[in-house]
C-alpha cells in the first residue's frame, strides 16, 4: 500500500467506563448535541482529511458498531478488543487491518470531545514535516491529576511517558501531559508494541510505552504542546461530562453572536452544536434549543422555552412554549405556554396562543388557535379561527380520526370536535357545541341542549335549606 497523504485513524472505545455508571457505552453518551464520539471522528475528517477510521470496540461492542455503522458508513472499521488488557493492547487489534499499510496512524482516544480539527491539523503537520517516528501531542496543566506525564531529556527531547498511578513523586510535579493522541509510522508503531509488556501497577499494555520503545532504539520522537488544555480532556465522568458540554456551549454561543444573534443571558441559554440560526434572532434566557434544529432570522425565542428537532422560517415568535419536530412558518406567534408535539406545521402569520396543543396537524396561514385548545390529527384551513376551550376528539379508544376545518371558518368557544368530522369552507359552530356530524360550507352548526330557564327555582332552594333542622 503507498504512502498515503491522509493518515488512518485508530480510535479506542473499547473501554467499560465503569466511572460513569450507565448502561450507555461511554463514547455514545450525548454532549450538546452530538455523540462524544462524532466529535472525535469529524475532527480527524476536518484536520487531516481522514477518510478511514478503525474504532477498536469491547464493552457492548455491538451498540457501539451498531451507532457508527449506521452514522459513519464505510468510512469507520471495527476491531475487537477482548479482554481489554490496556491501550497499547487496543492498538494492537487493528494491526490486521493495516498489515499492508506502510503510512502513517493516528491515534486518538474515542472519549474526547473537545478536540479540535485545528490541533490534529497542527499535530500531523509536524509530524509530517519532521519525519519523526511519532509525534505526541502535550498539554501543561496547573493540576495534571491523573494524566499521564511527558518526561524530556535535558534537551527537550521526548524520552517517555510515564502514567500518573505508576509516577514517582518528582515526576508528579512535572506539569506536562500526555494528551493520548500521537502519530506514527505504521510499521515502527507496531514492531514497538511487540515490544510492549506490562510492567505496571495495572499490568496492562500502555500504549504510552512505545515512545519509551522508540527511543531507546534510537527512533526520534516529536511533541506539539497544545495551546489550550481543554482539547485534550477526556469525559470519564458524569461531572466531567457536565464540564465538557459547557466548555462546547460556550464556544456554540460565540459563534452564533459572531453572527449576528443576541443571546440575551448566555450563562443561562443552552444550544446544541448541531442548531443553526439566523441573522438578528433574539434568545431570552432559560431557552434549551436541541437537536437538528434550524431557526430562522429576526425571530424572538424565549424566555423559558424548549425546542428541539423542528424548523422555525423568519420572524417567528416563541415565548414559554415547546416544540418537538415541529414546522412554524414566517411570522407566526407561539405562546406563552404552547405546546407542538411532532408533525405540528403551523402556516405564516398564524397565532397559537396560551394554552394550546397541537399534535400531527396542519394549520394554515393566518389561523388563529388562541387560548386552552387542543388539536390533534387534523387539518385546519386559511384563515380560520378555533375559540378557546376546543377540542378535537381524536383518538375512539382504538384508532385516531381526523378533523377537517376549512378555510375562514369559525369555530366557536368550548366545542367538541367528534373526528372524524369536517367543517366547511366559511361554515360557523355555535359556542358550546358538541359536533359529531359534517357542517356544510357557510353552515351554522349547533349541537347543544335548548336553555330553560326555571323561575324561583334558587329562591325556593334557599327557603329549603332554611328549614332543614
Amino acid at each position: 500500500m503507498n504512502h498515503p497523504e491522509c493518515p488512518i485513524a485508530v480510535v479506542m472505545a473499547a473501554g467499560k467506563s465503569t466511572r460513569m455508571k450507565s448502561q450507555t457505552p461511554k463514547v455514545l453518551h450525548t454532549v450538546a448535541g452530538r455523540s462524544v464520539i462524532d466529535y472525535v471522528l469529524q475532527a480527524g475528517i476536518d484536520g487531516c482529511g481522514i477518510d478511514e477510521f478503525v474504532v477498536v470496540v469491547g464493552h457492548k461492542a455491538d451498540r457501539v458498531q451498531s451507532y457508527l455503522t449506521e452514522r459513519w458508513g464505510n468510512a469507520v472499521r471495527f476491531a475487537l478488543q477482548d479482554p481489554q488488557l490496556g491501550t497499547g493492547h487496543a492498538v494492537q487489534q487493528a494491526e490486521a487491518l493495516l498489515k499492508d499499510f506502510d503510512g502513517d496512524v493516528l491515534t486518538l482516544a474515542g472519549d474526547t470531545p473537545l478536540v479540535t480539527a485545528d490541533i490534529l491539523r497542527r499535530l500531523y503537520t509536524a509530524h509530517r514535516k519532521s519525519g519523526a517516528a511519532a509525534t505526541m501531542l502535550t498539554a501543561r496543566m496547573d493540576d495534571p491529576a491523573m494524566y499521564g506525564r511527558v518526561i524530556r531529556a535535558k534537551d527537550g527531547s521526548v524520552l517517555r511517558i510515564v502514567e500518573a498511578r505508576d509516577a514517582g513523586e518528582e515526576e508528579r510535579k512535572v506539569d506536562e501531559i500526555n494528551a493520548s493522541i500521537y502519530c506514527f509510522r505504521a510499521p515502527l508503531l507496531f514492531e514497538a508494541l511487540r515490544k510492549v509488556r506490562p510492567v505496571n501497577n495495572q499490568g496492562e499494555y500502555y500504549l504510552t510505552d512505545v515512545i519509551s520503545v522508540l527511543v531507546e532504539k534510537g527512533e526520534r520522537v516529536e511533541a506539539v504542546t497544545s495551546p489550550d488544555p481543554n482539547v485534550v480532556m477526556g469525559v470519564n465522568t458524569r461531572a466531567e461530562m457536565a464540564r465538557a458540554a459547557a466548555l462546547i456551549r460556550t464556544s456554540v454561543l460565540e459563534k452564533l453572536m459572531d453572527s449576528g444573534v443576541t443571546v440575551m443571558d448566555p450563562a443561562n441559554t443552552y444550544i446544541d452544536i448541531t442548531v443553526e440560526i439566523g441573522q438578528d434572532t433574539i434568545i431570552y434566557p432559560g431557552t434549551v434549543i436541541e437537536g437538528e434544529t434550524k431557526i430562522g432570522a429576526r425571530c424572538v425565542l424565549g424566555p423559558h422555552s424548549y425546542i428541539r428537532d423542528s424548523e422555525f422560517a423568519d420572524d417567528v415568535s416563541f415565548m414559554m412554549s415547546r416544540a418537538w419536530q415541529a414546522r412554524v412558518d414566517k411570522g407566526v406567534s407561539v405562546g406563552p405556554f404552547a405546546n407542538l408535539r411532532p408533525e405540528a406545521i403551523v402556516g405564516a402569520d398564524s397565532i397559537i396562543g396560551s394554552f394550546v396543543e397541537l399534535k400531527k396537524s396542519v394549520l394554515g396561514q393566518e389561523t388563529h388557535v388562541c387560548h386552552l385548545t387542543y388539536i390533534g390529527d387534523a387539518f385546519v384551513g386559511d384563515r380560520a379561527n378555533v375559540g378557546g376551550g376546543t377540542i378535537t376528539c381524536n383518538f375512539d379508544g382504538e384508532r385516531k380520526h381526523q378533523t377537517f376545518i376549512g378555510p375562514d371558518s369559525f369555530i366557536g368557544s368550548n366545542n367538541t370536535l367528534v373526528a372524524p368530522v369536517s367543517i366547511g369552507e366559511g361554515a360557523f359552530t355555535a359556542a358550546g357545541s358538541t359536533i359529531t356530524e359534517n357542517v356544510p360550507t357557510d353552515a351554522l352548526g349547533v349541537a347543544r341542549e335548548r336553555q330553560v330557564n326555571k323561575e324561583g327555582w334558587a329562591a325556593a332552594r334557599r327557603k329549603a335549606k332554611r328549614k332543614q333542622p
